[in-house]
């Protein structure tokens, strides 16, 4: 298996190992941020039970909430591909923001510029101290793989099985199999 290096952009792929972590079993992150301060992602492929417009009810749009991870589930955060409409976001990797003045940003949603196409919103993130994340890849946890996708059109629900399946060998049967072996 090729090394990719841990960079923000990248993706986190849960191993197969990860079974009974209802945060991150099966996840695929995007890592939005990684320093010598720690490192901040958000589960890209784990829609909640919630919308948009469910949670904030002066928004016009009903647009998935994603569970972004277990830090700070009472906040909501979002990543877009359109710094130009949305001030002061931060840049991730090409073509892909994080946050930006809030107001703005569900005006332009109330206003039709801003589709679901062009974000995605996150209750919650995932967050690793200093060193922290690092530990985990070594005790093989995670994958780290570069992002290939448009992630506002990619269908999300089979990102994690698509990843497991490109890599063939052992992690393809890990792939098909359920998600509760107990349960085959």
């Amino acid at each position: 298996m090729v090394k990719h290096p841990l960079k923000k952009g990248s993706l986190l792929i849960a191993e197969p190992s990860i079974l009974g972590d209802h945060s991150f079993a099966r996840s695929v992150i995007l890592l939005s941020e990684h320093n010598q301060d720690g490192s901040v992602g958000f589960i890209i492929n784990k829609p909640s039970a919630y919308t948009l417009n469910e949670l904030i009810h002066t928004v016009e749009a009903s647009f998935t909430v994603f569970n972004g991870g277990p830090v700070a589930q009472e906040n909501l955060y979002f990543i877009h591909n359109i710094p130009e409409i949305i001030p002061n976001s931060v840049e991730i990797s090409k073509n892909i923001f994080w946050g930006g003045d809030f107001e703005t940003t569900l005006n332009a949603i109330n206003e039709k510029k801003i589709s679901k196409e062009n974000i995605r919103f996150f209750l919650g993130y995932s967050g690793w101290d200093i060193g922290q994340l690092q530990r985990e890849i070594d005790q093989k946890s995670w994958i780290i793989a570069p992002n290939p996708y448009n992630i506002f059109k990619t269908i999300v629900s089979e990102l994690w099985k698509k990843e497991l399946s490109k890599m063939g060998g052992d992690y393809a049967v890990w792939s098909n199999a359920p998600e509760n072996p107990n349960l085959n």
